[in-house]
């Protein structure tokens, strides 16, 4: 949030200077959604259904210890039918299973967490280095993200053709 924060300040104490280098010369930009570029490309495509082939042996294990936890708590709902002995290890079996469940549940968001920051990290490190090489094939001064813009003339997007120029540079594997 803050990065974000200190790229909009820097975005905005930059334009005036820029518009101000306008006067003299020409000066060429490209606008692109980073987040729908990264979002297009092959890689990060396959890079996520490739994490849900991985985790979903996971997500099955924890949706069959949900549906034994609502088992056990509709056992319990008939609680009067029930020896209090019963009782008590249907419920001590509950816990249990709302413990494993938790773990398994927080264990699995933070793996899935940790592996998409480490996608989004490196895609995000070859996404600049494909505009970087799509401003100087273009010729362009300048390329900005199109979370700093207010508006953007339609002709200024890139975001199509950076999608497309990573694909050429990175191809899904």
């Amino acid at each position: 949030m803050f990065g974000y924060l200190r790229f909009m300040r820097l975005s905005i104490a930059v334009l005036p200077l820029l518009a101000a280098g306008y006067a003299q010369a020409q000066l060429k930009i490209g606008v692109v959604n980073t987040q729908q570029a990264l979002a297009e490309t092959a890689e990060l495509k396959k890079a996520q259904a490739d994490l849900e082939a991985r985790l979903k042996p996971r997500q099955e294990q924890l949706e069959k210890l949900r549906k034994e936890l609502d088992t056990i708590n509709q056992q319990l709902s008939l609680g009067d039918k029930l020896t209090p002995q019963a009782q008590a290890e249907l419920s001590a079996q509950g816990s249990r299973k709302s413990r494993d469940l938790q773990r398994l549940s927080e264990d699995l968001q933070n793996e899935v967490d940790d592996e998409r920051e480490r996608i989004l990290s490196r895609s995000s490190e070859r996404m600049r280095q494909v505009l970087t090489k799509l401003a100087e094939e273009l010729g362009l001064d300048l390329i900005m993200d199109a979370s700093a813009a207010l508006y953007i003339k339609p002709a200024l997007d890139l975001t199509k053709q950076a999608a497309a120029a990573y694909d050429r540079a990175f191809p899904a594997k």
